[in-house]
Order: C-alpha cells, then structure tokens, then sequence
C-alpha cells in the first residue's frame, strides 16, 4: 500500500519499525483514511518476523487531536461523493443506528482492541496535545513515553456531549474518580501526572523524545521474543480476567446508544450534542485546562 496519510520506518534491519500519523496540517485527525493505512502496517508489522518493536508517533505539533470531525472527515464517511470505500462495507449500506453501530464497532472499537493485541510489543511515543481518540491509539499500545509538554484529556463530554470515545479504558487508565472528573470538566493532565498513575512509562525533555524512545525500544527489542510476548499476554489476560474486556463492550454499547438519544431529539441532524443543548461548538471552544486539585 503507498500510504497517503502515514509515514513507516525500518531501523536497526527491521528489527524496530516506526509509524508516524502524518497529517499534520489538520493535527494528525484521524480521518477513515489514516485508520485504514494504519491498521494496514500495523499488521503488516507484526506479519514480519524480523520485527520486534513498533514505535508509533506523530508528524508535527502534536500526536493527535482525535477523530476528524471537520467538514472533510465527515464528507468521508458521508453518504455523498467524497465517501470513502470502507463505508461500502462492513455495515456501511445499513440504516440508521445499525450503520453507525457497525462502522464504528470495525473502524473505531475492534480495530483498537485488535491493535492492543498485536504478537508484537507497541510504544506509543507522544507529544503535544493527546485528545479524545488520540488516547485510544495510546492506550492500545504496551508502553508510552511522553514529552515534558504533554497534555492528555478527552474532551467528548463536554464538548459533544457524549459518555466517551468507542474504546472506553479510561477507568483502567486514569481511575475511576479521576475519569469522572476528566470527562465531566474536560479539563486536562499533564504527562508528570500521567507517569505518577502508571499510565505513561517514560517522560522525556521535548526536544529528546524521538531519540530516547528509539533508545528505549532497543532496549525491550533485547529481550527474546518468546519472553516478550508472553510477559504482554499475560498481563493483557490479568486484564482481561478482571473484566476489561467485558467492560468495554458495555460502554461501546453506552456510546451508541448517546448517538441515538442526538439523533432522536434532533430528528436525525446529528449524532452529538451542539451549542443549543449546552455544549460549545468545537470550532471556538475556549482553551483545555489542566485539572488541578485545589481548583474546582
């Protein structure tokens, strides 16, 4: 596949690969196309025997601000011209909430938790700002190192007013009361807070991410791959033993049942909340604030 929307690197004779989400002129979106285009060398990654690291990035300012909502990532997965060919499929020729329910259940859900379960081990190597969906692709990697700069938030609820993203590990990730909080202000953490609670594995200084996090993959690439996948599934299944599992189809479930309630009291204008139901329009929503515990 020539990739349009992502770059790939080979290093150290393929023993390391490195994806790079390269739109940064719409501050790497995830558009239908990127997904598509990542999943493909990702498998296409953890297919190569050679491989035993996969390092996934951003071009630009930042990792991800998330789901492409602009008007050309909705044209994409639109019914119009501009739509793109996995809208064919997969439940794309549906109607109403079936569609939505299996467009996302494939692109958004079940191609995360596919990724979260790839036979090779994932650093997600993050700067900037890490937003809504942007924490999705985090958070489905086996480790994470961060700029001193990062931000991490999932501003869904307050700005669309739905219960999460499709990929809902947030309560593993951040913690119950501290999810709850996040999703119900929008405000933000900073990658020292992240590293604290576990979520983030290292902190680099921003202009030593790229070079530290190669340094750190060739350190795990040392270990032999029977070992390093082994340690990975055995963890993933402690996980998954405690309900992770079953927890994310049940808010996947949620998520969808949010889009119906939009669409029922809009008459089927749009899936997510807007402006005259209380949210500000995402196009000029004042600044994320970072959270901070003697600050309501």
């Amino acid at each position: 596949m020539d990739y349009r929307f992502i770059s790939t690197e080979r290093i150290d004779d393929g023993r390391i690969v490195r994806i790079l989400l390269d739109r940064p002129e719409t501050r790497n979106a995830q558009s239908r196309g990127l997904l598509i285009e990542l999943d493909h060398a990702l498998l296409a990654a953890e297919a190569d025997d050679e491989v035993r690291v996969i390092i996934l990035g951003g071009a630009g300012k930042m990792f991800s601000s998330g789901h492409d909502i602009s008007d050309a990532g909705r044209d994409e997965i639109g019914t119009g011209p501009g739509r793109h060919e996995s809208t064919m499929i997969n439940g794309g020729t549906r109607l109403g909430p079936e569609r939505r329910m299996l467009q996302e259940w494939h692109y958004f859900f079940h191609n995360n938790l596919r990724w979260r379960n790839l036979r090779k081990i994932t650093i997600a190597q993050l700067h900037g700002s890490v937003f809504s969906a942007g924490l999705m692709l985090a958070w489905a990697c086996d480790l994470i190192t961060a700029t001193e700069s990062t931000v991490f938030a999932d501003v869904v609820g307050t700005r669309l007013g739905m219960c999460g993203v499709e990929y809902f590990a947030h309560p593993w990730e951040f913690g119950l009361r501290r999810t709850k909080e996040l999703m119900l202000t929008g405000d933000s953490i900073g990658a020292e807070e992240a590293h604290r609670i576990g979520m983030v594995s290292k902190v680099f200084a921003d202009d030593e991410l790229q070079d530290k996090t190669l340094e750190f993959a060739r350190r795990i690439a040392e270990v032999p791959t029977m070992a390093a996948l082994l340690i990975k599934e055995s963890v993933n299944q402690a996980q998954d033993n405690t309900g992770f599992y079953n927890s994310l189809q049940a808010s996947f479930s949620m998520h969808q049942l949010n889009h119906a309630h939009w669409e029922a009291i809009t008459d089927g204008a749009v899936p997510v909340a807007t402006p005259e139901f209380g949210v500000p329009s995402w196009r000029d929503a004042p600044p994320i604030r970072q959270a901070k515990r003697d600050v309501p």
